[in-house]
């Protein structure tokens, strides 16, 4: 292991440390606590509710859910895991809940054809290249979506992301691979605009 794994090992440490003792002085009676556990995660929460969702509007009504949820259950939570991946695992249940309640169609469905006719036709300066990437990803099934989305936008390694979805380090490789060989036939009407 070389000193910079180290040094990051000794920081995920003290803030898995930092979070098991605000839980157990929240359960111990501190609402102070609750605040700070919110404070200190309250941006990862948001963060994957736009990226799992995209959309904006919501981000606050379901991180509000996912805090509730949190506040309701945290005396289940185990203190063999981190608190990230129990947090994490509440925010993809609340954004699934989302989409059920919403009948929004499904994430697995490919573009529909006045999408791939715009990728053709719309070539204005002002192309939001963000969006249709966050909207190829949402067409990625959640196997494949959630590491990916862990590992090129949390920035997480392959064993962080491996202990978060309790999978070997090699299943999670080959579905990170999988969901960028997706993600680039989904773009594909995009190449030009994307530049690959």
């Amino acid at each position: 292991m070389n000193s910079i794994d180290n040094q990051r090992n000794i920081a995920e440490q003290k803030a898995d440390s930092d979070d098991y003792a605000l839980i157990e002085s929240f359960i111990g009676g501190s609402d102070h606590a609750f605040t700070r556990l919110v404070a200190k995660h309250k941006d990862k929460v948001r963060n994957l509710v736009y990226l799992t969702l995209g959309d904006i509007e919501n981000i606050d009504d379901i991180s509000q859910d996912v805090f509730i949820a949190v506040y309701r259950n945290i005396g289940e939570f185990r203190f063999d895991s981190k608190f990230t991946t129990w947090l994490y695992r509440i925010t993809v249940n609340k954004c699934r809940d989302f989409l059920r309640k919403k009948k929004v169609r499904s994430i697995f469905i490919n573009m529909g054809e006045d999408d791939y006719e715009q990728g053709y036709h719309d070539r204005a300066e002002n192309y939001d290249i963000p969006g249709l990437v966050r909207k190829g990803i949402e067409k990625l099934p959640d196997k494949l979506k959630e590491p990916l989305m862990m590992r090129d936008i949390e920035g997480l390694s392959y064993k962080e992301i491996a202990d978060k979805l309790d999978c070997e380090v090699g299943t999670i490789k080959s579905r990170i691979f999988r969901a960028r060989e997706t993600l680039k036939v989904i773009l594909l009407p995009y190449q030009k605009d994307l530049g690959f």
